[in-house]
């Protein structure tokens, strides 16, 4: 896969396959609604992501999940603190039925919302909050203050580990536009926002 340093609506997002036994040829499908595989040069392909160097500075490059199709799970952050799911079967980057892409199975489902404590997501829950958050803020020098107060991180599925669990891997992680949100999320927003105005006011008790 590759995909433009910001874009959204599945804009300038790639598959990508090597066809086998040809010169440099590839074929791609874009991920916005309503696009069908094309087979081009791979120089074809390098001229129309030219522009996302322009004013996006680079391009990302991801492994292609087999596990597409079981959907995209979005974990809602308030601060450290997971907020929420969000389960959505997509169907950007699936060739489309031969119907074409206007078919109705072709269509990405709704977002099914659910609470932090969705049985289905506790061990993303788990990963997120003890493990993969602490390292990011870390990782970028932040502390949980800076994080904002709501935030989210796409995941798709990976393959299935030796156990038959599932295992994840990161798509993206928005810091904008990240509603709508599950209904248990504003409350959380709220007490993030809690926390962080009384924490001057314990700071200068302690003075």
């Amino acid at each position: 896969m590759l995909k433009q340093n910001r874009g959204n609506g599945g804009q300038g997002v790639w598959k990508v396959e090597a066809l086998p036994d040809t010169q440099g040829m590839v074929r791609v499908l874009h991920a916005q609604r309503g696009s069908l595989p094309e087979d081009m040069p791979i120089d074809a392909l390098l001229a129309r992501c030219e522009p996302y160097f322009g004013w996006g500075g680079c391009i990302i490059d991801q492994a292609f999940q087999p596990r597409l199709s079981d959907g995209m799970i979005r974990c809602y952050m308030s601060g450290a603190k997971v907020a929420g799911f969000g389960h959505q079967k997509i169907k950007a980057l699936i060739p489309p039925p031969p119907e074409g892409p206007e078919a109705p199975e072709a269509q990405p489902g709704p977002r099914i919302m659910h609470g932090p404590d969705a049985a289905q997501f506790q061990a993303l829950r788990g990963a997120m909050e003890d493990e993969w958050t602490p390292q990011m803020m870390a990782t970028l020098g932040i502390d949980e203050p800076s994080l904002p107060v709501i935030w989210d991180a796409d995941f798709l599925y990976g393959p299935k580990d030796a156990a038959g669990a599932d295992t994840y891997v990161l798509c993206e992680i928005n810091a904008s536009s990240c509603f709508a949100i599950p209904e248990e999320a504003p409350a959380a927003i709220a007490q993030t926002v809690k926390q962080r105005l009384l924490v001057p006011e314990r700071t200068r008790a302690r003075g």
